[in-house]
C-alpha cells in the first residue's frame, strides 16, 4: 500500500475510469482492465473529475486487495492519494497475459465501456490469450489433395508476378507450399488453408461466401447473387460480377475513345472486398454483404475492430493487426494485399484520387460498413447517351432495373405485343447495346454500352 500526492487530473479514457464511491460491481471493471491494456480505477472522483473524498477510505484500503485477490487471483496496486486535502483511492491494474475471470465471467475494457465477453467474442479472446487464433485451428479428415488446384495455380501466378515468392519457392508440391505458408498444424490443415484453397469451404465454415444484391430501397431487393468458393479466387469473381452486371456505368464515346465512368473506382472496390475477406469474423456464420443502390454501394463485414481500437484509430495511421493472421499472411504472400495496415488508406485514396467522394466507415453492431456514395450517378442514366426510340429506351431502363426481366413482363409494362418487344430487343442486340448472359430460362440481360452518335 503506497501513499502518494497527485497534481493535475488525467481525463477519463480507455485506461482511466472515475467512480464517486466504491461498489463491488466495479470488480468487473478491474477484470476488464486486466484483460485489456491495463488501466487505472479512481475511487472518490466524480464524473466531472472532482475529488469528493472517501470517508471510508481506511476500510477500503484493507478490503479491496483481499476482494480482488479472492475473486480474480490478481494483485493490482491499491494506493491512497490526495488532492485538495481530500482522499481518494487509485487502483492500478496491469494488463495480464492470461485470461482473468470474475466469478467465472470474462470482462474486457473496450473504449470507455466495460463489456462482458460471451459467445464468439469470448472464444476468440481466449484463443488469442493462449497464442491461438480462430483461423489457425486444425481441421481433421482434409488433406492438400482435397484442395482446389485452380486456387493453387492462381496463388502461384499472383505471388510470382508481385515478387512475394520466387520460382524456386513455388516449384514445390501443394502440400509443401501449405507448410511454407504455415497453414499446417502437425498432421492437420488449419482452417485458413481450407478457407483459402478449398473449392467449397462452407462444408466446414458456414457463411464463408459473399452476397450481392441490387436494391431500389433498403427493403426492396430487385435481384441478387452469391459468390462461393475458395477465398483466394473470390476477389476477382466479386469485382468482375459487380462491374459486368451491377455497375453499368455511364459509357459513351468521345471521338474514337470509349469513356467509362463507374460509381466506384475499381481499385477502391477491390481493396474493400479484400479487406472484408481478410478481416471477417468467420465464426459468426454470416456472409459478407454488398448492397448496390442507384446512389450508393455498401459493404458490410461481420467482425469487431481489434481490442482497444476505435473507428478514429482505424481511419488514421495504424499497424496491421489482422483478425485472421494465417489468412492475412497467405493473401500477403500472394501479392493481393499489403502487410502494413494500409488497406483502409488504399480504399480511400483510390477513390478520391479518381475524383470520387471519400468513402464513409461506420461501426454497425459487431461489424464494419463501408459506404461509397456514387454522386448521383444512377445506373438508370446510362440511356442518356443512347440514340434509341422511346420503346427501346424503356426496354433498356427496365433491363437495368431488373436484368431478369422477360419479354412478357416488358410487354405488359410498355403496352405493346411480345412480338414487337422481341423485334426491338433484336435491334438493340444487333447494335451491340445489350447482350444475354446464360440460358434463356435462367440467364439475365446485360446493358453493355451507350453510344453517342
Amino acid at each position: 500500500m503506497a501513499y502518494t500526492n497527485t497534481s493535475g487530473v488525467s481525463p477519463e479514457h480507455q485506461n482511466v475510469d472515475w467512480k464517486e464511491k466504491w461498489d463491488d460491481e466495479f470488480l468487473k471493471w478491474i477484470c476488464g482492465f486486466a484483460n485489456g491494456q491495463g488501466g487505472r480505477l479512481e475511487i472518490g472522483r466524480n464524473n466531472d473529475g472532482v475529488v469528493v473524498s472517501l470517508p471510508n477510505f481506511k476500510k477500503l484500503l484493507d478490503d479491496l486487495p483481499n476482494k480482488i485477490k479472492s475473486t480474480m487471483g490478481i494483485l493490482p496496486a491499491v494506493n491512497l492519494c490526495y488532492e485538495d486535502e481530500k482522499e481518494y483511492i487509485v487502483i492500478e491494474v496491469l494488463p495480464h497475459p492470461n485470461a482473468i475471470s470474475y466469478h467465472g465471467r470474462y470482462y474486457l475494457r473496450m473504449g470507455s465501456t466495460n463489456q462482458e465477453l460471451t459467445g464468439n467474442a469470448l472464444d476468440e479472446f481466449l484463443l488469442r490469450k493462449y497464442g491461438k487464433t480462430w483461423d489457425s485451428a486444425p481441421i481433421i479428415h482434409v488433406s492438400a489433395d482435397d484442395l482446389d488446384l485452380v486456387a493453387f495455380r492462381y496463388f502461384r501466378k499472383k505471388s510470382l508476378a508481385r515478387g512475394r515468392l520466387t520460382q524456386e519457392d513455388l516449384g514445390i508440391s501443394d502440400a509443401q507450399l501449405l507448410e511454407t505458408l504455415k497453414l499446417v498444424d502437425g498432421d492437420y490443415l488449419k482452417r485458413a488453408a481450407i478457407l483459402t484453397f478449398h473449392e467449397d469451404p462452407e462444408k466446414w465454415v458456414t457463411g464463408a461466401y459473399i452476397k450481392i444484391g441490387y436494391f431500389k430501397t433498403d427493403d426492396d431487393l430487385v435481384f441478387q447473387d452469391e459468390v462461393h468458393g475458395s477465398l483466394i479466387l473470390m476477389p476477382d469473381k466479386v469485382v468482375d460480377l459487380l462491374y459486368d452486371k451491377y455497375f453499368k456505368g455511364l459509357i459513351h464515346y468521345e471521338g474514337l475513345q470509349r469513356v467509362e465512368k463507374y460509381p466506384v473506382h475499381p481499385e477502391a472496390m477491390r481493396e474493400a472486398v479484400l479487406n472484408a475477406i481478410v478481416h471477417k469474423d468467420y465464426s459468426t456464420g454470416n456472409p459478407i454483404q454488398i448492397r448496390v443502390y442507384d446512389d450508393k454501394v455498401t459493404i458490410y463485414n461481420a467482425g469487431a475492430l481489434p481490442v482497444g481500437w476505435s473507428l478514429d484509430e482505424l481511419l488514421t495511421f495504424h499497424t496491421s493487426e489482422p483478425r485472421n493472421p494465417a489468412i492475412a499472411s497467405t493473401f500477403f504472400r500472394s501479392g493481393l494485399t499489403e502487410a502494413w495496415g494500409r488497406g483502409i488508406e488504399k480504399i480511400v485514396n483510390s477513390n478520391t484520387d479518381a475524383g470520387k467522394p471519400k468513402p464513409q466507415f461506420e461501426i454497425i453492431g459487431n461489424g464494419l460498413r463501408i459506404t461509397f456514395a456514387t454522386e448521383g450517378e444512377s445506373t438508370k442514366n446510362i440511356t442518356a447517351n443512347i440514340r434509341v426510340n422511346k420503346t427501346q429506351k424503356k426496354i433498356l431502363e427496365m433491363m437495368l432495373e431488373n436484368p431478369n426481366v422477360t419479354a412478357e413482363m416488358l410487354s405488359a409494362e410498355i403496352g405493346i405485343t411480345e412480338r414487337n418487344i422481341r423485334t426491338n430487343i433484336k435491334k438493340l442486340r444487333d447494335a451491340g447495346l445489350i447482350d444475354r448472359e446464360g440460358e434463356d430460362k435462367n440467364g439475365y440481360w446485360m446493358v453493355k454500352e451507350g453510344l453517342s452518335r
